[in-house]
């Protein structure tokens, strides 16, 4: 995690970590959610929800992306519920596709830049 540009706030419980997000700014302003981990141990506790609304707090954005396995349904359903919809979907290795999903947030004051 510390050598890729990414920024990674996490949550700990007790003295271990148990959720964290990675985010970049892609240089059209669009904020990309490259990675959202939780451990098994804290599933179903709403970490992964605290850390999406964390990462709207701390860097909204006119334009966010995510993407995940698409055979991976709670994580489809966690994005769908924050507003996120699918855009596409894209083959990775043989049987195993991502599903791409975007979503547009017309309250914020970051402009999206074509490049």
């Amino acid at each position: 995690m510390r050598a890729c540009d990414e920024s990674f706030p996490g949550i700990r419980d007790e003295s271990k970590p148990v959720g964290a997000v990675g985010w970049t700014r892609l240089p059209n302003g669009a904020l990309d959610i490259c990675r959202l981990m939780v451990h098994p141990v804290a599933h179903r506790r709403g970490i992964a929800t605290v850390l999406l609304d964390a990462t709207d707090s701390i860097k909204p954005a006119e334009l966010t992306i995510v993407s995940t396995g698409t055979a991976n349904l709670p994580a489809l359903a966690l994005y769908r519920r924050r507003g996120f919809a699918p855009v596409g979907e894209r083959q990775v290795a043989p049987g195993v596709t991502i599903t791409e999903l975007e979503r547009k947030n017309t309250s914020t004051t970051q402009p999206i830049h074509n490049s």
